[in-house]
This record gives structure tokens, C-alpha cells and sequence, in this order.
């Protein structure tokens, strides 16, 4: 008997598999509150030089602005500079007093702000940027703390895929879920720039738990049959942690406030694991044969199964241990070992940084859309649900391929129109996208499927969309095997 025929019996879609993905949907809402959180936390507002006796309100650039600082070719007030001397203005002895000094009238000179700079906080009442003055000249350090929380992701990814084989998925969930929180309070209470790095860095590693971790926890109590829909159907948390986003950051717009809101889920996170089943498929592999029999009992209950006494025996189960034990744990260099799964795997590089690329890019940039950054969030989030259905629908009647190659080729033609768009046509830039978009969250949705498929059950990758690698894992427990596998969100 095989595990699928195992799991058959004790019913492979039913109130359990329901009750799992739901208790596994917070990790899915948070993901996104996280990766995508730069949006909010690391925003830029409009800023100029700290100027003495400046007027109290930023939106005041009258005649006394205009002495102090110049004006870039656009027409807008400096941002980075500032006047060495204050500038002639009308009706005024200024620029008496400037030609007493000797100074030159048609390129004044100009210096860096020296005294710091003002923020307009009309739409965010602090960020990372506005805390630690990351603008002009450092402008560079506040883009790198998500290279930094990526750098982490990635060290994460490979770090819980080979715990989470070796000593259980949901023992790794709870160290992924306490890290998150301490990590995520401490980035918080950051009192300069290193530390919050630092945290965040960190903090994307423990993220990376709940990218590989909760897909299989999902899959491997899932018939073959069901885990397309399944899910399809739990991605969508993703999409509705992307809107929720829009929701928090429009509501909260301190960022020590805003970080602390997308962490404090955790708590009730880690209550929730008391109800979260072991992977059966896993324990057998272990040997932990009477752990993985309760389990089973448990899941035929809630199914409604009546399940008989020999073919779920301790022993029944103990064989079927003996068939999905293996003699060697494969390894990341599997992945190259023969020409055929060179060709995948590096057909599958190419697919990924493509659909990394384009995802991403709209994602943490939702400026020059004609709409605030709130409203931009949360239509970007809305136009995934629809793409979401078309690819459920297309992978079923046109077949994995063709739905990677159409839903690339839409992002392409979408992302390339625009760019001959021009500047007056705001509505079209806007339309084309969010289809972008759209079309780039399907192909996503479709590589998470396509890619599982490809390769054996044992090297099955655990890919996530959320750190935007290709986090492959090689433990011999993955349950995604060849037919209808599909990743998650």
C-alpha cells in the first residue's frame, strides 16, 4: 500500500484538509504585510532643506522659499540643496546687500543641507527615510534595507528547507513564527539605522519558514487530485493579505506603529499550531509510525470515514513506512546531477527571474499612476483575484505550458505598451499597468504548478512567491508529486 492509497482512506479533501488550510491561512495573510511593506514603511515624502526661521506650513513655497532654494529643471523646489546665500528678492534691499559682497548674479552658488531637511507629512506622519534622514546623499541605504531583507529570505529559504526535512514541519513553523515576532518587535524599537537592518535582515529569514514550511504542511494531506484547487484557493490569502496592506497602512502611518501591527499577528499564530497536524507523510519517513497512525485516525474521523481496523493498523502503517523511508537524502547538486534535470533546472532560472522580475517591479513601485499610494495597493491587490480563476481555469484546458507562455507574454506586452505610452496619457498608463500586473500575479500562480511538476517527487522544489527565489527543497518527505501539484502563495 502506498501513501496515497492510505490517504484515500482516510479521506484526502474533507473537513480536515479544510480545517488545516484555514488554520494555515495567517502565515499566508502576513507574507505579503511583510514583502511587501517596504511600499509604506520606506517611503520618501516630499522633502527640502531645514531652513532657520522657515514658515511653519511645507506647502508655503512663496517668494521667501525661493530665495533659499533652487528650483530643478521640472520646475519643483531642490530637494537636496540649498543657496550658499540667500537670493534677491522683489522689492527688497537684498539685492543691494548681495552686490556689497561681491557675489555673482547668474549662477549663485549652491550647497548640500547642511542642517538637515523638512518632510511633508500630510500622507505619512513618519518613515525609515524621514527618521534617519535617508534621502539625497543617502538615499542608497534606504533601498538596501530590503536588499538586505531579501539577502535574508534567501539565507532563510535554504536554511528551513533542510530543518524543516530533518526535524518536523510544524516543530520549524513555531521557531518561524516566535522568530518573526521577536525579530519584527525588535526591528520596531530600532534606535538607528544598523540595528533596524540588522532586525529586518533577520527578519526575513524567519519569514522564509513560513514560505516553505506551510506549502507542504497543505499538500502532503492532500489527494493528488484536489491540490490544484486547494491551492489555487489558498493563494488567495496572499492576495488578500496584499489588500489588507493598502487597509493597515492607510490607517497607521507611523512606521514603528505600522511594523508593530503586521507583527503582533504572530501571537495568536503560535496558539493556532495546537491544532495544526504533523505531516503524516513525514513521520513515516522518520519511522514515528504511532504518531503518524494518530494522525490518521484523527483525519478519518473529522472526514467522516469509517476506516477499517486491518487496513489502518499499526502494522498497515508501519509498511507503508517502509516504502517511503529512503536510503539517501538527495541534495541541491541532485538538481544537476543528469543532463535532463540541468535542462529543467535552468530553464526553470530563466522562467523564474522573469516572472521575479516583473512581479516584483510593479509591486514596491506603485508611483506615476495618476492614484495615491493607497489606492494604487489595494487595486493591484483586487486585479489578482480575477488572473487568479483564469489561470485555474486555463491549466485545465490548455495545459500547464501553454498558461506559462500566454501569462508571460501578456506581462510582456502589457509592461512594453506602456513604456510608448506617453506622459499626457495617465488613464492608459494606469490600465496597461494593472493588467501588467495582473497578467504577471498568473504567471506566478502558474509557475508554482509547472515547476513541482518537473521534477521527481523526492526533488519536488518548495517555491514561494513570496521571497522571490527559487528555494528548492530536497528533503525526502515532499509530497508534490507528478500529476497535479501545485505550490502556494
Amino acid at each position: 500500500m502506498s501513501f496515497e492509497e492510505l490517504l484515500e482512506q482516510v479521506g484526502g479533501f474533507g473537513p480536515f484538509q479544510l480545517r488545516n488550510v484555514a488554520l494555515l491561512a495567517l502565515p499566508r495573510v502576513l507574507l505579503p504585510l511583510h514583502f511587501l511593506l517596504p511600499i509604506f514603511l520606506a517611503a520618501v515624502p516630499a522633502h527640502r532643506c531645514a531652513l532657520p526661521g522657515a514658515p511653519a506650513n511645507f506647502s508655503h513655497q512663496d517668494a521667501w522659499l525661493e530665495a533659499y532654494i533652487p528650483r530643478e529643471p521640472d520646475g519643483t523646489l531642490s530637494s537636496c540643496l540649498r543657496f550658499a546665500y540667500p537670493q534677491a528678492l522683489p522689492n527688497t534691499t537684498l539685492g543691494e546687500e548681495r552686490q556689497s559682497r561681491g557675489e555673482l548674479e547668474d549662477e549663485p552658488a549652491t550647497v548640500p543641507c547642511s542642517q538637515g531637511w523638512e518632510y511633508d507629512h500630510s500622507e505619512f506622519s513618519s518613515t525609515t527615510a524621514t527618521e534617519w534622514d535617508l534621502v539625497c546623499e543617502q538615499k542608497g541605504l534606504n533601498r538596501a534595507a530590503s536588499t538586505f531583507f531579501f539577502a535574508g529570505v534567501l539565507v532563510g529559504a535554504m536554511a528551513f528547507g533542510y530543518l524543516s526535512d530533518r526535524f518536523g514541519r510544524r516543530r520549524l513553523l513555531l521557531v518561524a513564527y516566535v522568530s518573526t515576532l521577536v525579530l519584527g518587535l525588535a526591528s520596531a524599537a530600532s534606535v538607528s539605522y544598523v540595528m533596524f537592518a540588522i532586525t529586518r535582515t533577520l527578519t526575513g529569514s524567519a519569514l522564509a519558514g513560513f514560505t516553505i514550511i506551510v506549502m507542504p504542511l497543505e499538500l502532503e494531506w492532500l489527494d493528488v487530485e484536489h491540490r490544484t484547487v486547494a491551492g489555487v484557493l489558498s493563494s488567495t490569502f496572499w492576495t488578500g493579505g496584499v489588500m489588507l496592506l493598502a487597509l493597515v497602512g492607510y490607517l497607521i502611518r507611523d512606521w514603528r506603529w505600522l511594523l508593530l501591527a503586521v507583527t503582533l499577528p504572530c501571537a495568536p499564530g503560535i496558539l493556532s499550531l495546537w491544532w495544526v497536524p504533523e505531516s503524516a507523510r513525514w513521520l513515516l519517513t522518520q519511522g514515528r509510525v504511532k504518531e503518524a497512525h494518530r494522525y490518521l485516525l484523527h483525519c478519518a474521523r473529522l472526514n467522516g470515514r469509517p476506516v477499517c481496523e486491518d487496513s489502518l493498523s499499526q502494522e498497515a502503517v508501519s509498511k507503508v513506512a517502509a516504502e517511503e523511508r529512503v536510503v539517501r537524502r538527495p541534495s541541491y547538486l541532485d538538481l544537476f546531477r543528469t543532463p535532463r534535470l540541468r535542462h529543467i533546472s535552468l530553464c526553470c532560472v530563466v522562467v523564474w527571474f522573469g516572472v521575479n522580475f516583473s512581479y516584483y517591479g510593479l509591486s514596491l513601485d506603485v508611483s506615476g499612476l495618476g492614484l495615491n499610494v493607497y489606492q494604487t495597493q489595494l487595486l493591484f491587490g483586487a486585479v489578482e483575484l480575477p488572473f487568479k480563476l483564469l489561470v485555474y481555469l486555463s491549466v485545465r484546458h490548455a495545459g500547464r505550458r501553454l498558461t506559462q507562455a500566454g501569462t508571460l507574454l501578456g506581462t510582456a506586452l502589457a509592461l512594453g505598451t506602456r513604456l510608448l505610452v506617453t506622459s499626457d496619457m495617465k488613464s492608459w498608463s494606469t490600465v496597461l499597468a494593472v493588467m501588467g500586473k495582473g497578467f504577471s500575479e498568473a504567471a506566478f500562480t502558474t509557475v508554482y504548478l509547472f515547476t513541482s511538476e518537473l521534477y521527481p517527487t523526492v526533488l519536488s522544489p518548495g517555491l514561494t512567491e513570496e521571497n522571490g527565489l527559487l528555494a528548492t527543497r530536497t528533503g525526502p518527505a515532499h509530497s508534490s508529486a507528478p500529476g497535479n501539484a501545485h505550490g502556494t502563495q
